[in-house]
């Protein structure tokens, strides 16, 4: 009895891994037959969970929404509650809670039954959340929990996109991941136009259903997929790029520089360095120098003369200032 229960969870949990399975496919990731699958599968409807099948040789296993919440332990107003908590997590970029939170909500909102899912609506569209300091991309999680199914289901995407310019445009992709790094999401997907992997920014898609069709799942651009979407925004997408040496140790850094403004890495107990991009060396300046860390130029040469450019403007404002004289009420000896 035991191991059917087990082997019955391990059956739901691969159902809601991915939108549809064939009979053999599952009895081969269980290790029975499929006419074990087919029992297995009865008992689930047995207990509630709304398993679909499909015949023919194109056909299969897919869970879908039933008119009764499945028994998952939670009643009808836990489960609106943690539905909506998820939605609030997901939309926040909570460090390390809005990816889960998105896979999470994406495998509750496959089983919610209809008159839930209104209630989670309603809540959602009539609660305004008091932040902390500006949101600087407010992503719709309804929107997030559609593109993590069309990954989860490996099916092409088709959305208008907003470009950093403003300019409208509409994409044909297959989405690959997605991507959270502070209150910012990116998809990063195989633009079929392009021939080549794109990041893109969540909150500038508008999804444009139905999707599809399937497609298969390519190997990913990189193996850490964090460290590949800020070097994207933070240096490849800039037509200045630097690499700078901060004589700070890399824990002091990460504090003042975040997964989009650039990318840092371990040198030593006392230094780290910085790469970084900018619409230009002067804009580079600035930026470095906003940091408010001790830094030396490793590349390129070009970023040298830049800083002494901006260093003697800066001296000739300084002697200019002081040639001007002191502001009224002060005297230039500080004296009362």
């Amino acid at each position: 009895m035991l191991e059917t229960s087990a082997r019955l969870l391990r059956l739901l949990s691969l159902l809601q891994a991915h939108r549809e399975w064939s009979g053999a496919a599952l009895a081969s990731r269980l290790g029975v037959t499929p006419r074990t699958v087919r029992r297995d599968v009865d008992r689930l409807r047995e207990l509630g969970y709304p398993v679909h099948a499909s015949p023919g040789t194109g056909g299969g296993y897919q869970l879908g929404a039933g008119a009764e919440l499945p028994p998952l332990l939670l009643d009808d107003d836990e489960a609106v509650a943690v539905a909506v908590g998820l939605r609030t997590a997901a939309g926040q970029g909570i460090e390390g809670i809005g990816e889960t939170s998105v896979r999470a909500l994406a495998k509750l909102e496959q089983v919610l039954p209809h008159r839930l899912r209104r209630r989670v609506s309603t809540l959602n569209a009539f609660t305004v959340p008091m932040l902390r300091g500006p949101h600087p991309s407010a992503v719709d999680p309804a929107v997030l929990t559609e593109l993590a199914a069309a990954c989860r289901d490996a099916e092409r995407l088709r959305f208008d996109y907003r470009t950093h310019d403003g300019v409208p445009a509409r994409r044909t992709a297959e989405p690959h991941r997605l991507v959270c790094t502070e209150h910012r999401w990116y998809l990063v997907a195989w633009d079929l136009d392009r021939d080549d992997w794109r990041t893109f920014r969540v909150d500038r898609i508008t999804p444009r259903p139905p999707h599809g069709p399937r497609c298969t799942p390519r190997a990913s651009p990189a193996e850490d997929l964090a460290a590949y979407v800020s070097r994207g925004v933070s240096t490849r997408a800039y037509a200045a790029h630097a690499v700078v040496r901060l004589h700070v140790p890399l824990q002091e850094a990460a504090g003042r520089v975040s997964p989009s403004a650039g990318t840092l890495e371990a040198e030593g107990p006392d230094s780290c360095v910085l790469r970084t991009g900018a619409a230009s060396l002067d804009v580079m300046v600035i930026h470095v120098m906003l940091l408010g860390l001790p830094f030396e130029v490793l590349e390129p040469v070009e970023l040298i003369g830049a800083i002494s450019t901006a260093r003697d403007r800066l001296t000739d404002a300084l002697d200019r200032s002081g040639s001007a004289g002191c502001p009224p009420g002060r005297s230039g000896s500080g004296a009362a």
